[in-house]
């Protein structure tokens, strides 16, 4: 039994009616039937039919009227009209096309067929009232996601003013504490439990005072309108991040690995410069003892560049993955010590680049960390080498 599509029947001769009617009936729809074009616009404003079969050649309003009347309005031009007609001519066809009809059989009819193109308009209005509905509903659901996004951005605003202005009310106290931490370690003759009071005080102004930086630079790329892109030799960049990096390196006696040279990239300088201090800082805290750190880069095959930072740590799992590049997020190292900003300050960076972060890692296997560059088309930078590293990735 099919599914029970109302179908309303126009037809003046009341065998026709009776005749269509059963057989459509034994077919599993559910019928309505009138004789004239007046009381089909009435039955049909009681109750949308899924589908019309109409006759022509009726009394006071023929078909083409009745069909072009439920053309015009709104509510009712959608509804399938097949016509029903002794009319065989060729312009008579194209009149019932030309008002919107769907289809058009010519009496005496075949009941098999009637019954193969009710089922056949049937359908494809069923998968249009769907299609609709479906559209309806995405329209609906990319308004409110628009909306939540509109939102979230501009929750993201004020969390980042907020951060700035916290930050920078914080840094003129801060830099007094660490000036008077200062002149009581230089000035100020102290015994043993006074000294290390003093050192304790100024690692913990520092600690602070690298928050506040990383929160400056964390709401000042979103914040700041997108700078001028200049070609930028990778090579000086990682030489001046490295330097940053010194004393770090040296204390953990680590061992920095590099190509002999580096691309030069379309991009902008001191953005990229925190990218790498923030990569290799990330490296050096969670490698091995002593840590080992590997960096390198290559162009992938959609002309792309990717960098990366290698590490000798103990991996990371799959669920740490996906919490690594949100702010204030920490690996969970009991001998690490950070403020969880860096991996989010590359991963604002690199998106507003037009690139994008990844991480390969498996448990006891280290970490891979990597950005990439959009290609662009300069033909300064054609004839660079595809790989930069001591073993391609």
């Amino acid at each position: 039994m099919r599914e029970q599509a109302n179908i309303l029947i126009v037809d003046d001769t009341p065998e026709n009616l009776r005749l269509l009617s059963n057989m459509l009936a034994a077919a599993g729809y559910k019928v309505r039937a009138v004789t004239s074009g007046a009381r089909a616009l009435t039955a049909i404003a009681a109750s949308l039919p899924d589908l019309v079969l109409l006759d022509i050649m009726m009394p006071e309003m023929n078909g083409y009227q009745v069909c072009q009347r439920l053309k015009d309005n709104e509510q009712t031009r959608d509804i399938p009209i097949i016509f029903l007609s002794a009319l065989d001519e060729t312009e008579d066809k194209l009149r019932a096309f030309s008002v919107g009809g769907v289809d058009y059989v010519t009496k005496p009819f075949q009941l098999p067929e009637i019954i193969a193109r009710v089922e056949a308009h049937v359908g494809l209005r069923r998968l249009q009232q769907q299609l609709e509905s479906a559209n309806t509903e995405l329209v609906e659901r990319l308004e409110t996601l628009n909306r939540l996004n509109a939102e979230l951005q501009a929750r993201n605003e004020e969390l980042d003013a907020f951060a700035h202005t916290v930050a920078h009310d914080l840094r003129n106290p801060l830099n007094i504490i660490l000036g008077y931490g200062e002149l009581l370690a230089n000035r100020v003759p102290l015994n043993e439990v006074g000294s290390q009071a003093v050192e304790g005080l100024q690692r913990s102004a520092a600690k602070m005072a690298d928050i506040i930086n990383a929160l400056l630079i964390l709401a000042g790329v979103r914040k700041q309108p997108m700078p001028k892109l200049n070609p930028v030799n990778m090579d000086t960049i990682i030489a001046d991040a490295l330097m940053r990096l010194t004393p770090i390196i040296e204390r953990l006696h680590a061992e920095i690995d590099q190509p002999e040279s580096w691309p030069t990239v379309w991009s902008y300088a001191p953005w990229l410069e925190e990218v790498w201090v923030n990569f290799i800082d990330n490296a050096l805290k969670y490698g091995g003892q002593p840590p080992r750190v590997e960096l390198g880069a290559k162009t992938l095959p959609d002309g792309r560049l990717r960098f990366w930072v290698k590490d000798n740590g103990p991996g990371i799992t799959a669920e740490q993955q996906t919490h690594l590049f949100v702010p204030f997020q920490r690996l969970g190292s009991v001998r690490v010590e950070g403020h969880g900003l860096g991996l989010s300050i590359v991963h604002r960076i690199v998106e507003r680049l037009g690139g994008e972060t990844g991480v390969e890692s498996q448990p006891n296997q280290g970490s891979i960390f990597s950005f990439t560059l959009p290609r662009y088309e300069a033909g300064e930078l054609a004839s660079q080498p595809a790989y930069w590293g001591l073993e391609e990735l």
